[in-house]
């Protein structure tokens, strides 16, 4: 039997782990590798909800808006968007040849910032 508390509890100290590290990394001018990293922290925490929300493990996807509905979340418009969004990284830090133009420091901000937001929202829903 699966201890469903554990996974939960697996998944939000590594979401925040990597919310750590990719904080640093955009900091530090990694952007790509930062930004990669948000979207794992985002992953991470939304595979915690779906441990909670299901009882049953999480999926191996990382489509952040696939695994908000899976969990059973009520996203507002903004919320998916930043979803929907941040899903580009998974993708651009895994196959090269998808890789699109750097983002702009206005853009990285932007995006940390909301990301930010959706992070600390999942994790007090926790």
């Amino acid at each position: 039997m699966v201890d469903i508390q554990h996974q939960v509890t697996h998944w939000r100290n590594s979401a925040q782990q990597d919310w750590d590290v990719a904080q640093d990394l955009v900091n530090r001018g990694h952007v790509r590798h930062g930004l990669f990293f948000a979207h794992l922290a985002l992953e991470k925490l939304l595979k915690a909800h779906v441990c909670k929300n299901t009882n049953d493990l999480a999926p191996k996807q990382h489509n952040l808006v696939r695994l908000s509905e899976l969990a059973g979340l009520e996203t507002d418009e903004k919320q998916l968007d930043l979803l929907a969004d941040m899903n580009a990284f998974n993708i651009e830090g895994r196959y090269p040849e998808q890789l699109t133009p750097e983002p702009s420091p206005e853009e990285v901000r932007s995006y940390t910032e909301r990301t930010e937001e959706v992070f600390q929202w999942l994790n007090n829903l926790l």
